[in-house]
C-alpha cells in the first residue's frame, strides 16, 4: 500500500511569520503556485492561499506590508507521512481541500495534492471518487 510519503512533494517552499503578504504573493507568482505554508522553527503554523490574499487581504483593504499571520489560515489540516492515500483522499474530501501539508512530529516535510493522489490511486474509479468528493460543494 502506498503511503503519503511515497508520492508527496518534499521540496516545499514556505514563508515565515516575519514575511508580509506582498512577499508571499511574489513567491506564489515566481513559483506558479496557489498556496504557501507558513513555518516557524520548522513547525507548520499556517497556510496562505491566493484566495486568502484576495479575501482577507485586498478585499479588507490591508496593505501589502500586512503580516502573513493576519491573513493566513491558522487552523491547518495536515496529514502524517505514513498515512495511506485513501486516508489523504478522505481527509481532502471531508475538508474540501486540494492540497494537504504533510508533517512529521509537527514539522512540515511535504505537500500532497489532489493530482498526486488521483494519479497514484490504484483504479480510475478511486481517482474519480476522490475528485468528485473533493470538488463537491456544500
Amino acid at each position: 500500500m502506498q503511503r503519503v510519503k511515497d508520492i508527496m512533494s518534499s521540496n516545499v517552499e514556505f514563508c515565515t511569520p516575519l514575511d508580509n503578504v506582498y512577499e508571499v504573493a511574489v513567491k506564489m507568482k515566481d513559483l506558479n503556485v496557489g498556496v504557501i505554508p507558513i513555518v516557524e522553527d520548522q513547525k507548520l503554523i499556517g497556510m496562505i492561499t491566493d484566495r486568502d490574499l484576495v479575501v482577507r487581504g485586498i478585499a479588507e483593504k490591508h496593505p501589502g506590508s500586512n503580516q502573513v499571520t493576519n491573513v493566513m489560515t491558522d487552523q491547518v489540516i495536515s496529514i502524517d507521512t505514513n498515512a495511506s492515500l485513501d486516508q489523504a483522499a478522505d481527509m481532502m474530501a471531508k475538508h474540501q481541500i486540494r492540497r494537504l501539508p504533510v508533517v512529521e512530529n509537527g514539522k512540515l516535510v511535504g505537500i500532497v495534492s489532489l493530482g498526486d493522489i488521483s494519479t497514484n490511486l490504484t483504479t480510475a474509479d478511486e481517482a474519480g471518487h476522490a475528485l468528485s468528493d473533493i470538488s463537491e460543494t456544500h
